[in-house]
């Protein structure tokens, strides 16, 4: 092997661990087609557009869970080089959003600011202004201990009663999912929609352009403009068919989330591994009065496999007001 340092055996280059991210191996999987030749005299390898690609899955025993892989994957979409007065990344990246604009949160620290001042802001407010949204502030001690304290309570939860957690989950998942399929399945109907659309719009272009109704000029710059359209549609779908078709086959996975409640029982400080190995997002509302210290700010926790939670308490009421759904799975 050309250009290998033999002093230095341990290190490891980004474009490494970037192709071992990548690498459908490790879930069982093998895609083959990958690469071609530009002929069988020029023998340099040319990449392959992924749709021609041949994938089949669940080839050889996995080392790593789909979980796993969709989390590491979501981390690399967020993860942000650190600035040079930020020693430690941020551990929230891509997780804190706003809750009216959906916009991520960022995260502000300076050396010249006490630890205990670093704060979060929406980043469409910091960048746009007061016009476009509110800045939402909070310490980052502060959402901090809050994340932690409701963490410790759901998995708690969790842990103390597996029949009165999976009740709660599938109760509300009922209605909360529904929605969240049919806002998915309307949005894939337009989408396809306006796919067909394209495709007749460019046919009556290149009719009208073969009759002389429209010059090669526009025929060039519209037929452009309806390709590039038409190709991120065509890259989206695939996506949103499968978010969809994961939400009609699991509205949640309660057994996935009692599991890794039962792996960490002592939670004292919220590391990077946890925060995503249990959240999904973390969503934050502005102030219900400006500028007061006092006031009320929510602040709504996603829990990876089972959404929100409700308190422990609420659950408790409603099953002792109905007592005939205790045994609901």
């Amino acid at each position: 092997m050309t250009n290998l340092d033999t002093t230095r055996p341990y290190r490891w280059i980004s474009s490494s661990i970037v192709s071992i991210l990548d690498d459908e191996t490790y879930l069982g999987h093998t895609v083959s087609m990958k690469h071609t030749t530009a002929s069988y005299k020029n023998k340099k390898q040319i990449i392959r557009p992924e749709s021609e690609w041949l994938r089949f899955e669940n080839t050889h025993e996995a080392i790593i869970t789909q979980d796993v892989w969709d989390i590491a994957h979501e981390v690399r979409m967020h993860k942000k080089r650190p600035r040079k007065n930020m020693e430690n990344p941020n551990p929230y990246s891509g997780l804190v959003i706003c809750a009216d604009c959906g916009k991520p949160l960022v995260l502000h620290r300076a050396h010249t600011m006490d630890e205990s001042k670093n704060n979060f802001a929406c980043s469409t407010y910091k960048k746009y202004g007061k016009e476009t949204c509110s800045a939402h502030y909070i310490r980052e001690s502060q959402l901090a201990a809050v994340i932690l304290d409701d963490l410790k309570r759901v998995t708690h939860f969790a842990r103390q009663d597996e029949v009165l957690f999976a009740e709660c989950i599938n109760r509300k998942n009922t209605a909360d999912t529904r929605k969240e399929i049919t806002a998915l399945q309307k949005e894939l109907e337009g989408m396809r929609k306006r796919d067909l659309e394209l495709t007749a719009l460019f046919k009556r272009l290149y009719e009208d352009n073969v009759l002389g109704r429209v010059t090669n000029e526009q025929f060039r710059m519209l037929s452009g403009d309806y390709n590039d359209e038409q190709k991120l549609l065509r890259d989206a779908i695939p996506a949103k068919e499968v978010k969809l078709q994961k939400l009609m086959d699991s509205a949640s996975n309660v057994d996935a989330f009692i599991e890794k409640a039962k792996r960490y029982t002592e939670i004292r400080e919220l590391t990077p591994e946890i925060l995503r190995l249990f959240i999904s997002r973390i969503e934050v509302g502005e102030k219900s009065e400006k500028y007061s210290r006092t006031a009320e700010q929510a602040i709504r926790i996603v829990y990876r496999d089972v959404g929100i939670m409700d308190s422990v308490e609420q659950v408790a009421e409603e099953n002792a007001e109905n007592p005939q759904q205790e045994n609901i799975a």
